[in-house]
């Protein structure tokens, strides 16, 4: 790998990460909001309205910090990835465009009404306008996922006589088999964000003593929706994405689960430190056969180990992959476990007074972003070392006029911007939850 394109490389990885901080939690806020104005109207309940002002009020700073970090990413394929834009750009264009035409536009204009015209627009009509900008929100998601999932698994193209990419149906690429399992997974991660963090300051007003009627609310619904998603992430969501890699991509399978050689009845690695000297799993603690009955759904099922595939097409960094993987699914057990214990005590009653249910749930905000991270960057490290898998090398895919001391100077650039912006975001976040809900209320109703 070349000095140069490793810098393009550690640049889009960091602006993109950064990045999904924020639209991972306003799509996950999106549907809350949706029930939040829902059991208002149901219930004629007007806390439920106020928990729903509280939290638009934090999806609108995420919704901005969102649109200002993802701008950059829109010039990063012309500036860092030229050559990948010219030969793929009649492709992916297509959907970034949808995404920018009609996804975003839809988003962004309804969020203003939901913010500022809820005296306007009446009960009925302020929830209609929740489940637009819900709609807004996901249809966004809907074609960035679409447009990675193309370069993981690219259907209905032609390459043209100059060798470019050119778009054959448009109906291939929006219903690619693989974008449908990865938008579910992807945004029922996002949805796991938003329950958590809902959950979590709902836990600290409550250990605080402060606004608790609207803690209590904000408990009931994300426990109930994060018990149901943190599961539907493991089954269906994340098996069939897992069996699609198996089909398609059965090399990032291998070195995902850390398999060096070819088995029969393949065990699931559990714990292990891949060693790449000697071509083994170090202190590993298996399931055996497991690996094998979930992708194949037969326990003596062949699955291909890295030693089935010529290491030129091997993803380049092995022990990355495979942790960023592990901690992915780690932290996905421990997730049904926590919301699973936090649904039985809510049922019991006991939720609300068990302290230590609460410290759980307040102290696991960071750890979703931290699965989410993993999760993408196991999509992103196992599909390597193609940027199109199997029709466009990463290295291929980069701009071949623009050095390393450059892309290194425009990322330092962008740290430091996104320092700056991190201390406005936390500033703003503390600014609206030290304020909390209840005062958003005497406001709305002036």
């Amino acid at each position: 790998m070349n000095t140069a394109l490793t810098v393009h490389r550690l640049h889009f990885a960091f602006t993109v990460t950064y990045h999904y901080l924020f639209p991972q939690l306003t799509m996950g806020l999106a549907a809350l909001l949706v029930i939040f104005k829902t059991l208002a109207l149901r219930r004629d309940d007007e806390v439920y309205d106020r928990c729903a002002r509280f939290w638009a009020r934090l999806f609108g700073i995420n919704f901005a910090l969102g649109v200002v970090t993802g701008i950059p990413l829109e010039f990063q394929f012309g500036t860092n990835w030229a050559a990948f834009s010219r030969a793929a750009g009649g492709v992916i264009g297509q959907t970034l465009a949808m995404e920018g035409v009609f996804a975003f536009f839809l988003e962004s204009s309804f969020l203003g009404l939901f913010l500022f015209g809820e005296q306007r627009l009446g009960r009925w009509g302020h929830w209609l306008v929740a489940v637009l900008v819900f709609v807004g929100s996901w249809l966004s998601g809907f074609f960035i996922v679409c447009t990675n999932a193309w370069m993981q698994h690219p259907v209905g193209y032609r390459l043209g006589p100059d060798g470019q990419i050119l778009l054959e149906s448009l109906s291939g690429l929006l219903l690619n088999p693989w974008a449908w399992w990865q938008y579910a997974h992807t945004m029922n991660g996002a949805l796991i964000t938003g329950c958590f963090v809902v959950a979590s300051v709902g836990a600290f007003y409550l250990l605080s003593g402060q606004h608790e009627e609207d803690a209590r609310r904000f408990l009931r619904v994300s426990v109930v929706v994060g018990a149901v998603a943190t599961v539907l992430q493991i089954f269906p969501t994340g098996d069939f994405q897992g069996r699609l890699l198996a089909y398609h991509e059965p090399v990032t399978l291998a070195a995902m689960e850390g398999l060096f050689r070819t088995e029969n009845g393949a065990p699931l690695a559990i714990l292990g430190q891949p060693d790449m000297e000697n071509r083994r799993l170090d202190n590993p603690l298996v399931v055996p056969r497991m690996l094998s009955f979930l992708t194949f759904r037969r326990w003596l099922a062949q699955v291909k180990g890295l030693d089935a595939f010529p290491e030129v097409d091997w993803p380049d960094n092995i022990p990355l992959l495979y942790y960023s993987y592990h901690i992915m699914v780690g932290l996905g057990t421990f997730f049904i476990a926590i919301m699973l214990t936090a649904a039985f005590l809510l049922w019991r009653g006991t939720l609300f007074r068990s302290r230590w249910m609460l410290w759980v749930l307040l102290l696991s905000l960071p750890f979703p972003y931290i699965a989410n991270t993993a999760g993408w960057t196991t999509a992103e490290l196992g599909r390597q070392p193609w940027v199109i898998y199997g029709l466009m090398r990463t290295a291929d895919g980069a701009s071949p006029m623009v050095v390393a001391g450059n892309a290194l100077f425009t990322l330092i650039g962008f740290a430091g911007l996104y320092a700056l912006l991190s201390v406005l975001f936390l500033l703003l976040v503390y600014r609206e939850v030290a304020r909390g809900p209840e005062d958003e209320a005497v406001t709305g109703a002036g």
